[in-house]
Formats: C-alpha cells, sequence, structure tokens
C-alpha cells in the first residue's frame, strides 16, 4: 500500500475568518497551488484508489481539487481519523480496511500528519516531519499498516511539486 500525506492549501487567514473553524475555506492563490501541486501528483504517476479526508472544509476542498487533477475513480471520504486534534494512530484500522495493492492519499492538517508520519516511519512522532501547505510524503507499507511499518518513498515541499506538474 501506497499511503500519501497532503496537506490542505492555503487557506482563509483565521483572523480574517469570522465563521466556525471546521468552515474555514481555501483561498483562491490557495486552490490554485493546490491544483498545481495535484498536477505534480499526476507527473508522478500517483493514481489514487482512495481519497481520504478531514471534514473541515478547506481539506475537502483540498481533496476534491486532487481528485480532479489526478482523475481518481473514487469519491472523497470524510474521516474523523483526519481531524487535527485525532491520535496519529488511529490511521492505522482504516488503512488496515483498505486492499493492500491501495494508493490512498489522506488529506488533513499540520501537526497532525507530520506526527502520523512520524508514527508510520519511526512507530512515534518524530522531530521536524512536518508538511508544507499543499506539500505531501509517500509512505509505503510493504505488510499491513502499522506503527513503524511504513518506508518512506519520497517527500515533496509543495513548490517541487508544483514544478513537477508544470513540465
Amino acid at each position: 500500500m501506497d499511503c500519501l500525506l497532503f496537506r490542505h492549501g492555503i487557506a482563509v487567514d483565521r483572523e480574517d475568518w469570522d465563521g466556525p473553524e471546521p468552515e474555514r475555506p481555501l483561498t483562491a492563490k490557495g486552490a490554485e497551488r493546490t491544483r498545481q501541486a495535484a498536477k505534480g501528483l499526476a507527473r508522478l504517476d500517483v493514481v489514487p484508489t482512495h481519497i481520504l479526508s478531514s471534514p473541515f472544509v478547506r481539506a475537502v476542498e483540498t481533496a476534491r481539487l486532487v481528485r480532479e487533477v489526478t482523475r481518481a475513480k473514487t469519491d472523497v471520504r470524510l474521516c474523523d481519523e483526519l481531524l487535527p486534534d485525532a491520535p496519529p494512530d488511529k490511521l492505522f484500522p482504516l488503512l488496515a480496511s483498505l486492499p493492500e495493492n491501495a494508493c490512498v492519499i489522506c488529506v488533513g492538517h499540520e501537526p497532525h500528519l507530520g506526527e502520523a508520519a512520524g508514527v508510520m516511519l519511526f512507530g512515534k512522532p518524530a522531530e521536524g516531519l512536518s508538511l508544507k501547505k499543499a506539500g505531501a510524503c509517500c509512505i509505503r507499507f510493504d505488510r499491513p499498516p502499522g506503527a513503524g511499518h511504513g518506508t518512506l518513498q519520497w517527500w515533496l515541499a509543495p513548490s517541487q511539486l508544483r514544478s513537477l506538474g508544470k513540465n
């Protein structure tokens, strides 16, 4: 299984948002940069079989853009396991419920995604692992997903994904 952790794109600043935090959307610039980063995923031949997203609006918008650009033949599934305050190890039962040969994209937030990457790779959260907005990493599981069972395939900043998408 390939598990891609993808952070949501640039959202409206908290200071400029009067609504509930879960409903804070992407900015126009955030949507465009997310689309460009998703083109980088497509250039890497990422073909998602499953797209999981935090239920927060900015993550759902990001997941839908990734689905559209990669031409995924799957719907976006909302998962509380990707909420910002969810324990990272709660992702494992969800991932284990998917086929072994799945390519799953998990769209969420920091610091949750960085902590999840640490648990996947090292069995515990690791200092310094964080994704920038519209950045992604790919972790491969050759056995059932679990703490310390993943192998890092790549970790790309959004600017790197966007550059890949331009070619």
